[in-house]
């Protein structure tokens, strides 16, 4: 009698402690999300070294350290690019508070990866034509260095080498880029007040993530892929608040950062309205100059 008290126990007391992680398990524990300083923070100090800096060293450093044969600095630059952002933008997809879809996610990334190598090669030859003289106010054609090549099959060549640097590059690019930063901001919403406060130092890098915004929306010339991502967000944004629910502090920050970039982009198109050269580079409705063709036009010709 007393070994089977002892196993009724002992069963019970094997019982007890396997139930315990189960009730635990089953308790609804609520998830704070807090501002993600680090990762805002590293994706613009390497977004304005990596990305904007990359054709500045490149202008910058002595030609004779990096020949136009060889990889230049700016190239290194893009290669370091094309490998801490992709690994970034995971990070920030790891820690959405919302589920969002893995493969899309995954596809997205390989794009990216994809689209940006594109660019790299495509924008070390373009800039080593601008050293030799090239005009990116001009076209391929109109170019100086270039309409009078001998067989003028070259030519093509070159606007083959401009569609893969600015129109499928950047595509392939800044596609993936746009829908991961969509896909993050859908799962940015909230009831608690207190994550909705964007923090101090939030507020200072709000400035230069705006502005890195809009170097990328005009030199990559996607103010249609822009305009389209910043309806979708305020669209999620109406229909949340329907619900009660409102963007965190890390929605916020990112609303606000593609909200200060419209208004640049603005601000940059009424600057240069009434610039014929630039018009003429730029046809169509949406009239959007590049920074870098502003720059060979007005900079470069008066030094």
């Amino acid at each position: 009698m007393q070994t089977v008290r002892k196993r009724t126990g002992n069963e019970h007391q094997i019982t007890t402690q396997h139930s315990k992680p189960v009730v635990k398990e089953n308790v609804p524990q609520k998830k704070t999300q807090n501002f993600h300083l680090d990762l805002w923070m590293c994706l613009t100090l390497q977004n304005w070294i990596l990305d904007f800096g990359r054709p500045i060293v490149m202008l910058v450093l002595p030609l004779d350290w990096f020949p136009l044969n060889k990889p230049s600095a700016g190239d290194y630059f893009h290669m370091a690019y094309n490998v801490i952002t992709p690994f970034l933008m995971l990070k920030l997809i790891e820690r959405s508070p919302g589920a969002l879809p893995r493969s899309a996610v995954y596809i997205c990334i390989i794009t990216f990866v994809m689209g940006a190598s594109i660019h790299l090669v495509g924008d070390s030859i373009n800039h080593r034509l601008v050293l030799s003289g090239y005009q990116l106010h001009l076209s391929v054609r109109e170019n100086p260095i270039i309409k009078d090549l001998k067989p003028a099959s070259l030519i093509d060549s070159f606007e083959l080498l401009y569609y893969y640097d600015e129109q499928l590059g950047h595509l392939m690019w800044y596609i993936p880029f746009f829908i991961i930063l969509f896909l993050y901001f859908t799962g940015c919403f909230t009831q608690d007040k207190q994550q909705k406060k964007v923090p101090v130092l939030g507020w200072l890098l709000l400035g230069p993530s705006a502005l890195y915004y809009w170097y990328l929306v005009t030199e990559g010339q996607i103010t249609e892929l822009f305009f389209v991502t910043f309806t979708a967000m305020v669209a999620i944004v109406i229909h949340q608040r329907r619900k009660g629910l409102s963007p965190d502090s890390n929605g916020l920050f990112l609303f606000y950062s593609f909200s200060l970039t419209l208004l640049l982009l603005a601000v940059w198109v009424v600057y240069l309205w009434d610039d014929p050269i630039l018009r003429n580079k730029y046809p169509g409705v949406i009239y959007v100059p590049e920074p870098w063709s502003y720059y060979t036009l007005h900079i470069k010709e008066n030094h």
